[in-house]
């Protein structure tokens, strides 16, 4: 099968201050030819009076380390990934060019705007591309990832409720909106009131309609994810939002399932107040690792003084930066927002064109239905409702059939080389498995993930410790998650290593 797992050479690859060794370095740096500084005096309480403890290596030994510790990842470069929600999908490589163009790259970001008129041009450009997109006003590409995005968004709720003399504290929120929704919420101060979608998985206008009606005049307003985490396209979306807004209330629409829709609906229409984006699912920026992540608010006009400041402008044919904004809920990341993440997503964008972005949400919902299709004979779905750029399936009927859960399916498909989809999520769907194929995977890459899926169950169904036992053939084999989460170990400390466990790097 092309693709599967195999065999291979895995080196074993110790913290990187474990190699080396006082005095060894990969640097070559020329004689000082400047007067040299007292830094003790200069520095004062902030001199450093023992060495920093930095590994001191060779320019071989570095790199290989850090290609050792890429050998062991699982990446979009390397296979499919099928996180639903998460939109896995290949980041094109024209996007990393522009991005290192040493205009962009070497920009340092406290350069004077009117020496870095072109990527103040670059910003606003995408700001006006990204709110045309989605239907809205304007937009803020300060925020850092999807969550910071919603924080905003939510800040900027709550600074226009206060422009106007009130203070509503209530936020709703249905069970199959995306998972940060109420954590940002708590953030700010606002309350999180959850209440449930409907049979058919989507929000019934009647069900919030009694929701709201319980809040007395607190309604701050509704977070709802369109397409939600069940794949599922909201088409009461006009209705829900009126309702919302006669309560005085404000929509925050989650736009972390964009790529479903790009094209072919915009939040903006449908009565959507403010929303993120995340540049890094929906246009093509580098995703996970931790960073560096993008989410960007779009908003309408009612909201614009309150986005965050400092805001980059047009002046005539001139780019400036706006501070004066007294209305603003401050700063919410250092300089603009991670520019780099910017580069990538406008050069994806104007490949594409518009034609090209709704053949994004066509393929990536023909793809999902398309394994869907080929899955549901071997995996039930967890709601007939029609959906788009993903699927949630449960594996309770095998559970029940063989006593093989969730976790062991998702383990073993890392044996036949593929990552596990989304388990658990959404909370709502028993055993859930949610799967994003995305628009860049081929037919011949879903039809083997299909198989392997398939192969699974058997396995399951003839020798179920098999699949319990999984994964086989990885590096390593399955580790105590639940201890790792929560006595995780966060700083390197120097060990002694015994007689019986020496140190000794090696391959395996």
């Amino acid at each position: 099968m092309p693709g599967q797992a195999s065999p291979g050479l895995s080196f074993e690859e110790p913290p990187i201050f474990e190699r080396g060794a006082p005095g060894r370095t990969g640097a070559s740096i020329a004689p000082l030819d400047v007067p040299a500084v007292d830094l003790e005096k200069e520095l004062g309480a902030a001199f450093r009076r023992d060495p920093a403890g930095l590994p001191e290596v060779s320019e071989p030994e570095a790199f290989r380390h850090f290609v050792r510790l890429s050998q062991w990842n699982f990446s979009i470069d390397t296979q499919f990934y099928p996180l639903g929600s998460c939109t896995m999908k290949f980041n094109p490589k024209v996007n990393e060019w522009a991005a290192r163009l040493n205009g962009f790259a070497g920009l340092h970001p406290l350069t004077p705007p009117e020496f870095a008129q072109g990527a103040l041009e670059l910003m606003v450009l995408l700001e006006d591309i990204l709110a045309e997109i989605v239907g809205m006003d304007g937009v803020s590409l300060q925020p850092a990832a999807g969550a910071q995005g919603e924080l905003t968004g939510l800040m900027m709720i709550r600074a226009h409720h206060l422009a106007n003399g009130r203070s509503p504290k209530k936020v709703f929120i249905p069970d199959s909106a995306h998972g940060t929704n109420p954590a940002s919420c708590t953030l700010n101060g606002l309350e999180a009131v959850p209440f449930p979608a409907g049979p058919r998985g989507i929000v019934e206008v009647e069900t919030l309609a009694a929701a709201l009606e319980g809040a007395k005049g607190d309604v701050a307003g509704l977070m709802i994810t369109n397409p939600n985490t069940l794949g599922l396209y909201e088409s009461d979306m006009p209705k829900l939002t009126r309702l919302v807004h006669d309560c005085g209330g404000l929509v925050y629409g989650d736009g972390a399932n964009l790529n479903a829709v790009l094209g072919r609906a915009r939040p903006g229409d449908a009565g959507v107040d403010v929303m993120q984006f995340n540049l890094h699912k929906t246009f093509t920026t580098p995703h996970g690792g931790g960073g560096p992540g993008s989410g960007p608010v779009a908003f309408k006009k009612h909201l614009e003084p309150y986005q965050p400041g400092p805001v980059v402008k047009r002046a005539g044919e001139r780019f400036v930066v706006d501070a004066d904004r007294p209305q603003s809920v401050g700063r919410v990341r250092s300089f603009f927002g991670n520019f780099g993440m910017m580069v990538r997503a406008y050069t994806y964008i104007r490949e594409l064109g518009p034609e090209g972005l709704k053949a994004v949400s066509d393929m990536a919902v023909l793809n999902a239905n398309y394994l869907a299709a080929g899955l549901r004979r071997h995996f039930p779905l967890a709601y007939e409702t029609p959906f788009l750029h993903e699927a949630v399936f449960t594996d309770k009927e095998l559970e029940a059939a063989t006593g093989v859960k969730t976790i062991d399916v998702a383990k073993r498909l890392l044996d036949y080389g593929f990552h596990s989809p989304t388990v658990y999520f959404p909370l709502v769907v028993r055993g859930a498995l949610m799967i994003e194929p995305t628009e860049t995977e081929t037919k011949q890459t879903i039809d083997e993930f299909v198989q392997a899926m398939a192969d699974i169950k058997r396995e399951a169904m003839e020798n179920p410790e098999l699949v319990k036992q999984a994964p086989h053939d990885t590096r390593l084999r399955r580790l105590d998650e639940a201890r790792a989460a929560r006595k995780p170990r966060l700083r390197w400390t120097p060990e002694t290593p015994s007689e019986n466990q020496p140190n000794k790097p090696g391959a395996s």
